[in-house]
């Protein structure tokens, strides 16, 4: 909604309701001001009626008032009707009367002008239309009880003719006002606001497309000329400004040139660099994922070869087997989709379970060597949210380096607590190895470095886990002294239990 729209709509609605407040209350003045003069004529009638009353012979009789009453309706087209009442404490009587319709007056009407002794005006219904009446109590002689007074009826229906006439022309004069105002507004804008503004707007569009020389011209003191004035020192001050920078650029753009030749060079050197490390690093993780399960396998199975009898756990064995076959099978699958690692798959698992899991892959390799394997667990630890596959892979490459720094035997520790101060669950792996060097420690998370001589791909384990930890949104620690062993410290956060 454009600004005049909005001004157009606020001005109307101003107009319309200062208007309507101003018309309500002139109907309301002209309708007291026919409201008066209907009561004086009231009052001016009965006055008179009342003296004529009090003045009237009694020998002449009723019927002689009746008509002094009709000739004095006849001499007013506007009087409905003249009665002369009677109230006393038993009844109340109709002394006489004439009028132009037929009304009676109620009874509490003329007990309540009978008690307060003043006159009382009313508004009325009648047969023919609305009118208003006074109840007028004469002045009682001494010696009479009864309370006389004169009752006079008044049409009214001119008078509502009269308002709603003016009502009328007070509408349509209203509108006929607010169109001219309306019109005016319009013209008014499009002369103090519309051109004003449309010429500074061209000014700012020329100013953007770079025609900074262009000025507002400034024709008077007012709010434009203010705006206009500012407009132009920002103007000078951004024009100045873009001198000083072409300046600037102009005496930098042969190093830029320079620079962004050498930049170019560099970057396609490492470009290359990172595409040899990330087809590198491919080719060990996926050597490393695919030796790993085929070594328990091959472990597993030399283990069932070597027994002559089959003994209970049998079954658990070849169900082993099948795991591995399954897993080699996924990482096969893997790497057939570009080489993007499958997404974590996340359950609800317990670390015995886990444990239940690994520890029978890495028989085979206790078996040969003189380690021996401490697990403790506490027995309040919560189930964990994890990628059993990723986890268990974590696991098993910190217990295959471990084994790996304890060539001539020590102690393999697994243990699992919970970790108030972290929120977290504690898995550690600790050795008696021979521990790392302070100055590798930094770069022990590296691809393929590794503090183990020998052949094969090495230096991806701490790599791998690193990366599944991550994956988890947790944290590793690693703790180590040379000659004495490494504690390493996986942390997963505790998942809380929907309410």
């Amino acid at each position: 909604m454009t600004l005049k729209t909005r001004m157009m709509i606020v001005t109307l609605c101003g107009l319309a309701v200062t208007m309507a407040f101003w018309g309500w209350m002139q109907l309301g003045m002209l309708e007291r001001i026919l409201t008066e003069q209907q009561y004086k004529k009231l009052d001016g009638i009965a006055e008179t009626l009342s003296t004529f009353y009090q003045r009237f012979p009694t020998r002449r009789g009723l019927s002689a008032l009746d008509s002094a009453l009709e000739e004095h309706i006849s001499t007013d087209v506007r009087l409905a009707r003249i009665d002369i009442i009677s109230r006393s404490r038993e009844d109340i009587d109709y002394v006489a009367g004439a009028g132009r319709v037929a009304y009676e007056w109620p009874e509490h009407l003329i007990n309540e002008t009978a008690e307060k002794k003043a006159k009382r005006h009313y508004t009325l219904k009648t047969e023919t239309g609305p009118a208003v009446g006074l109840l007028y109590p004469i002045p009682r002689e001494k010696g009479h009880a009864a309370q006389t007074m004169v009752g006079v009826i008044l049409f009214s229906q001119s008078d509502r003719e009269i308002l709603a006439r003016a009502r009328w022309m007070l509408f349509f004069s209203s509108l006929g006002l607010l169109a001219a105002i309306v019109l005016l507004t319009a013209t008014s804008y499009g002369f103090l606001i519309g051109r004003p503004l449309r010429r500074i707007i061209e000014i700012i569009d020329d100013f953007r497309t770079g025609k900074q020389a262009k000025r507002i011209p400034i024709h008077s003191l007012d709010e434009w000329g203010q705006l206009a004035d500012h407009f132009n020192v920002m103007a000078d001050e951004i024009e100045k400004f873009i001198r000083q920078n072409q300046e600037l650029t102009e005496g930098l753009e042969l190093r830029v040139k320079e620079a962004t030749l050498k930049v170019v060079h560099l970057q396609s050197q490492v470009n290359q660099l990172q595409q040899l490390k990330a087809l590198g690093y491919l080719t060990a993780t996926l050597a490393h994922d695919m030796g790993t399960p085929l070594h328990s396998v091959a472990g597993i199975t030399q283990l069932l070869l070597e027994r002559k009898d089959w003994p209970p756990d049998v079954s658990r064995k070849l169900e082993l087997i099948l795991q591995q076959t399954q897993r080699l099978n996924s990482v096969i699958q893997n790497v057939r989709r570009a080489t993007r690692p499958p997404e974590p798959h996340f359950e609800s698992l317990t670390i015995q379970a886990i444990l239940d899991d690994t520890l029978p892959l890495i028989e085979p390799i206790l078996a040969k060597s003189d380690v021996e394997l401490d697990v403790q667990t506490d027995g309040d630890i919560p189930p964990l949210h994890v990628d059993h596959y990723r986890v268990q892979t974590a696991l098993f490459n910190l217990i295959q380096n471990a084994l790996e720094a304890m060539p001539h035997g020590g102690r393999l520790a697994l243990s699992a607590r919970v970790s108030p101060e972290r929120q977290a669950i504690a898995l550690t792996v600790s050795d008696t190895g021979s521990g790392i060097p302070p100055e590798m420690m930094e770069r022990i998370y590296e691809p393929f470095f590794s503090t183990h001589p020998g052949e094969g791909i090495r230096g991806l384990g701490l790599a791998i886990v690193q990366d599944i930890v991550k994956a988890h949104a947790g944290s590793i620690e690693i703790e180590s002294l040379p000659g004495e062993g490494t504690t390493i410290t996986l942390f997963f956060p505790i998942v809380s239990k929907p309410q």
